[in-house]
């Protein structure tokens, strides 16, 4: 349906576009296309479960307040510091438009990313499908949001979520932090995509912050 629907009004007279999990295929459609800023944060249908902190970023992100968010390491994120433009959204979404008029250029950006109900082996197979594609090579950085309601089969995959990614990333050097506050949860923080962003990974805690 994204091919059917014409953009021209939104790119001449933007308004702000908030949502996450399918939403991501507009953010990225837009951002590809016309470098529009977006929101991922919460929907109507999930402020009566979202937490009072969530819901009060999204306002601060409508109405262009900074946001800035600070919280524990995890045991297994790499330290480093960067700046670039935040991207991503939904992993099985940023697969979905990998290829087409609506596909990001990964390079030099910050790529955030979340899922739901996936099966281990496919988080598996969706992370070595964006490296070889070359889309994880030159990132300034990754961040790793909420993997909710993960499954595995009879046989155990053998790898958490987060042991999947680093080993799928191991040999690049740009820092990457787990366990974001974002996807579906209901502390499902708001984030703005195509905009700067400052992401800083130390031993015992995660700073991101706007530019």
């Amino acid at each position: 349906m994204i091919d059917q629907v014409d953009f021209s009004r939104f790119a001449s007279h933007p308004k702000w576009l908030v949502g996450f999990s399918d939403i991501t295929v507009l953010h990225a459609h837009l951002f590809a296309n016309y470098g529009a800023q977006t929101i991922h944060g919460q929907m109507p249908v999930n402020i009566p479960d979202a937490s009072a902190h969530s819901l009060e970023t999204l306002r601060r992100a409508l109405f262009g307040e900074a946001l800035s968010y600070q919280f524990n390491s995890h045991h297994l994120n790499r330290s480093g510091e960067c700046s670039g433009v935040l991207i991503g959204g939904n992993l099985s979404l940023l697969i979905a438009v990998s290829g087409s008029v609506s596909d990001i250029d990964y390079a030099g950006k910050i790529l955030f990313i979340e899922d739901v109900g996936e099966y281990l082996y496919s988080i598996d197979r969706m992370m070595r499908n964006l490296k070889r594609a070359g889309k994880l090579a030159r990132l300034a950085g990754l961040i790793v949001g909420g993997f909710t309601d993960v499954k595995d089969n009879d046989i155990p995959f053998g790898q958490t979520v987060a042991e999947i990614i680093m080993e799928v990333i191991k040999e690049y050097d740009y820092p990457v932090c787990f366990d974001f506050p974002a996807g579906h949860i209901p502390d499902n923080c708001s984030l703005v995509l195509g905009k700067m962003q400052t992401l800083k990974v130390k031993n015992n805690e995660v700073i991101l912050s706007e530019a």
